[in-house]
């Protein structure tokens, strides 16, 4: 662990070097401006919907296959028919869908993520997929404009559609599964503890389920001029900033462009394999891990 009369030399110099590091407490003039407080009588689904800026047409096989993508990719928090499920927004009602242009807002989002609001990056989808995602998010609006009505869950029987057998296979085998977790370990009575969307979120992004088993802490190791090496408890990370304890507890965040910092995460796993899985494997998987109760 880190040094506590080595790892003010890392705070000096990150303050030297970046001058004005961004310290939890403190004004960050790039942060979100709070929400204005909603009327406790108005639900989401009376206010008004957004419109399109511009109208955009997709072919039925795009729409078919961002259906499918939609399902495998995004459908575990936000429904299958992207009307929001318990933990992900109604995207039908997101005011970035409809200022969307084939893909000019969108598309950089969902490769970005929104690792602060619990969004993994998808950066590894073809820009097939991508298209095709993003047809069916601008389909469902459309439908659901006409249509009307507010935001949906997923329900357990949306997600049992896999084979158990052929996800144990997957689990032990092309997963690589068992390089951290173990069926009669941490994952022992799984299927018991959690079931339906909080099953499936705690399998493909633990870090944002209750109730998932519990992984060890990510650590960044900075790089000192003198050679030497400090490692810190991380809790925060982004494409810009990395923000870790110091010594006495308090958190610090400091640019990458400031000081030398490698990451090193344990759940990092996770998040690669959401742009290996496919349908199928993600639902295989998720039947498997239901049989272990």
């Amino acid at each position: 662990m880190y040094n506590a009369t080595v790892f003010p030399k890392v705070l000096i110099a990150g303050i030297l070097i970046a001058q004005s590091p961004a310290v939890l407490g403190q004004p960050n003039p790039q942060a979100r401006p709070p929400r204005p407080p909603r009327s406790s009588t108005q639900s989401p689904a009376s206010a008004p919907r957004p419109k399109s800026a511009a109208p955009q047409t997709f072919t039925a096989a795009q729409l078919r296959e961002g259906e499918v993508r939609f399902g495998a990719q995004c459908g575990f928090c936000h429904g299958k028919d992207a009307a929001g499920g318990e933990s992900g927004p109604d995207l039908t009602r997101a005011e970035l869908v409809a200022k969307d242009s084939n893909g000019d807002k969108l598309a950089p989002m969902i490769r970005a993520g929104r690792p602060n609001n619990g969004m993994p990056a998808f950066a590894n989808l073809s820009d097939a997929d991508m298209k095709a995602i993003i047809a069916f998010m601008h389909g469902q609006m459309d439908k659901f404009a006409e249509l009307g009505g507010g935001r949906r869950s997923v329900e357990p029987s949306d997600l049992a559609t896999g084979n158990a057998e052929a996800g144990r296979a997957y689990f032990n085998g092309t997963g690589k599964c068992t390089a951290c977790h173990s069926p009669t370990g941490d994952l022992a009575g799984i299927g018991k503890k959690l079931q339906g969307l909080t099953l499936i979120r705690a399998m493909l992004y633990p870090s944002g389920a209750r109730g998932a088993p519990s992984s060890a802490p990510s650590k960044a190791t900075f790089k000192l001029a003198s050679g030497q090496t400090v490692v810190a408890p991380a809790v925060a990370e982004d494409d810009f900033s990395v923000t870790v304890l110091d010594p006495l507890g308090a958190r610090q965040t400091y640019q990458k462009t400031a000081v030398k910092v490698a990451v090193e995460d344990p759940l990092s796993a996770h998040f690669d394999q959401l742009g290996k899985y496919t349908d199928a494997e993600m639902h295989n998987v998720y039947a498997y891990l239901e049989s272990l109760k």
